[in-house]
């Protein structure tokens, strides 16, 4: 019957939600393509496979990976002398890695995702033609970890603020180049670019913008979306850069509050006592599981009703290792 109120299965009225979902969110291509190599490589040499650095910055996803026999090290030297396959995960490794394992006569498969090998391409061209490299970044995050060692200690100055780029000082205007880590903010990476063009204009950049079409898309479709929104989840672990971008996005774009989400159980009712309007995105290595967890456990405690909000489509696949693709052993 029309008109009625609607319960919340405990006696309490429903109040009235309208949970804009943005889209695109959650897994991109690099993701996707990762999990699929640990996945491929558990079932084509069972278990156990080794992963160095957690696979993506999601717990729901290592967990559940190291369920089906993953194991998860943060160096080569916690794994024991095997034939076991050794997978580095998608952020990127040093040079120094995989020299490494191929001193120890390790079996290993790549997961970097394509766009982070494209940085460090980019970053050995620009040091064989002699420039001095400005990496935009944030210092530790193991992406920048693996860039940073793709040249010799030295080569390359991280680059964190705005601040950072109008103290620095190079050995010579006229030879600077910048890269960028792929899961940074959009907008502040744009700060921080106008601020070294200011003051080196002969400065090289990228011939494609180094962050990752995926960032940018679900930044994108964050700002679409927070205008109209009294608050915002971002769905992702607090280890993943991109995950933590949304959340800035999502409040500089007019929401008053956004949070970061691991799932369900994780979530402050008390943040949400009177609202009418609420955002929820994913980042990029948050799976869609647990965004339907979330907005089931609003389900329950509101009238809500969802409404999709595209700003992009994506169709981009990378392909797995030659080792992965070749039909399995008999």
């Amino acid at each position: 019957m029309t008109g009625m109120p609607i319960f919340n299965g405990h006696g309490a009225e429903r109040p009235p939600l309208t949970i804009y979902l943005a889209a695109p969110r959650g897994f991109c291509a690099g993701v996707d393509r990762a999990i699929q190599i640990v996945e491929l490589a558990l079932a084509k040499f069972g278990a156990p496979v080794y992963v160095r650095h957690e696979i993506v910055h999601n717990r729901y996803v290592v967990e559940g990976l190291t369920a089906k026999g993953a194991i998860f090290v943060e160096e080569l030297d916690e794994i024991p002398d095997t034939g076991a396959p050794v997978i580095f995960s998608a952020h990127g490794v040093p040079k120094a890695v995989p020299a490494a394992a191929s001193l120890r006569r390790m079996f290993y498969l790549d997961a970097t995702c394509p766009l982070v090998s494209k940085v460090h391409v980019e970053a050995e061209r620009h040091y064989e033609q002699g420039r001095e490299i400005l990496l935009i970044g944030h210092a530790g995050h193991p992406e920048v970890v693996g860039t940073t060692g793709q040249l010799p200690e030295g080569s390359v100055h991280l680059i964190e603020t705005a601040e950072d780029a109008a103290r620095f000082s190079p050995r010579n205007p006229e030879r600077l180049a910048y890269i960028t880590q792929t899961t940074l903010s959009v907008d502040d990476t744009k700060d921080i670019v106008t601020v070294l063009r200011q003051r080196f204009p002969a400065m090289v950049g990228p011939h494609k913008d180094d962050i990752c079409y995926a960032t940018t898309n679900r930044q994108d479709a964050v700002k679409k979306i927070a205008p109209a929104c009294e608050r915002v989840i971002v769905v992702g672990s607090p280890n993943s850069s991109n995950s933590l971008r949304l959340v800035e996005v999502a409040e500089r774009a007019g929401c008053p509050r956004a949070m970061l989400v691991g799932r369900a159980s994780d979530i402050d009712w008390n943040a949400f006592t009177n609202i009418r309007s609420l955002g929820i995105t994913a980042g990029a290595s948050a799976p869609e599981i647990l965004v339907d967890e979330i907005i089931d456990a609003f389900k329950v405690r509101f009238d809500a009703k969802v409404e999709i909000v595209t700003t992009a489509s994506e169709d981009i696949a990378f392909k797995l290792p030659r080792e992965l693709r070749e039909a399995p052993a008999a």
